[in-house]
């Protein structure tokens, strides 16, 4: 493997003067430069990544961690911190916490000890904030995406509530009074603002809340198919659904094919997240979408500005805005 000396012999000049080119610490004459340059072609010479970010006491890697990076929401904000990451020269590690608090505590503490330059957190819905806290404290920047709270940190999310109130007042203006919420689990922050959401929505409507219409429990799909099995079932079942998440709507549609129901035919229904391509459903999905590409890359920015000191003012939290689309699925037109 070509070393710095290699390349300095070949060109005729001094170690330092070849750092100065690879590096773009001081000027170099364009000759000079030519000839640098031409050797490390010919030779194959590539940095030490390692020893140089060890010279800076950085490691030029930050840490991510989700509960599940294969549901798109995650994935999409995964990808927006990647493509910063990549272009600051940082390299991404990647935790999955599988909403596991000691998953995710561990994976904060293998991830501490890579001394990473920063993490990026979407906590588990009991996770162990002290844990967060204790990295934050020890020197190490962090922002959370998503689940946001519990921690004195840089944040940045969605607007939870009032896109779902919206959604209910529109199932509202459509007619409907028995409208039922796949909730999933309410401890994690963002499914309950999006239950909030809902309250909201039936107190301004004047319609009394039926607990018996709101599905709860661990928000998988197996579990909130098999509690919407029940709910579909009632003797007055609703005549319309909101899901809080991809897996709740996954939940409820494969409760609604069990049942031989079909929306809109049967019951109304609108989703948060929703799914990749859901304008090629058919019948059409009401969803309420996040920018979750953004989040994603406006955390890795803010993560970017703690790190490089650019950012010292008190943490900041950034709400983003999703946007509906009504489709055929709560009886809009095509």
């Amino acid at each position: 493997m070509a070393t710095i000396s290699d390349v300095a012999r070949m060109a005729g000049v001094s170690t330092s003067t070849v750092s100065h080119v690879i590096n773009g610490t001081r000027p170099v004459r364009d000759e000079t430069r030519a000839r640098v340059e031409e050797a490390v072609r010919s030779t194959g010479y590539r940095r030490d990544g390692l020893a140089r970010a060890m010279r800076r006491s950085r490691t030029d890697s930050i840490g991510l961690i989700l509960t599940d990076v294969s549901e798109p929401a995650f994935a999409a904000m995964a990808r927006g911190v990647e493509r910063e990451a990549m272009d600051a020269g940082l390299t991404v590690l990647l935790a999955n916490s599988g909403e596991d608090p000691e998953l995710e505590a561990r994976a904060l503490e293998v991830l501490a000890e890579r001394r990473v330059d920063g993490l990026i957190v979407a906590p588990v819905a009991r996770s162990h904030r002290e844990a967060i806290a204790a990295v934050i404290d020890q020197g190490t920047p962090v922002v959370l995406i998503d689940r946001l709270g519990g921690v004195r940190a840089d944040q940045v999310g969605v607007e939870n509530t009032a896109p779902v109130r919206e959604l209910v007042h529109h199932l509202v203006e459509h007619g409907h009074r028995r409208i039922a919420l796949a909730a999933g689990d309410i401890d994690v922050p963002t499914l309950a603002e999006r239950r909030r959401g809902y309250l909201e929505a039936l107190g301004e409507a004047g319609i009394a809340v039926d607990d018996t219409l709101v599905v709860t429990g661990s928000g998988r799909a197996d579990d909130t198919r098999e509690r919407m099995l029940d709910v579909l079932r009632q003797s007055e079942p609703p005549s319309a659904v909101v899901a809080a998440s991809t897996e709740t709507a996954v939940g409820v549609l494969e409760a609604a094919k069990g049942l031989g129901l079909t929306t809109p035919d049967d019951f109304a229904f609108a989703t948060f997240d929703g799914f990749p391509h859901s304008d090629l459903f058919r019948p059409g999905i009401t969803t309420v979408t996040q920018p979750a590409h953004e989040i994603g890359a406006t955390a890795m920015e803010l993560l970017l500005s703690r790190i490089d000191g650019s950012l010292t003012s008190r943490p900041r939290t950034v709400r983003l805005e999703p946007e509906i689309t009504y489709r055929e699925s709560c009886g809009c037109p095509a």
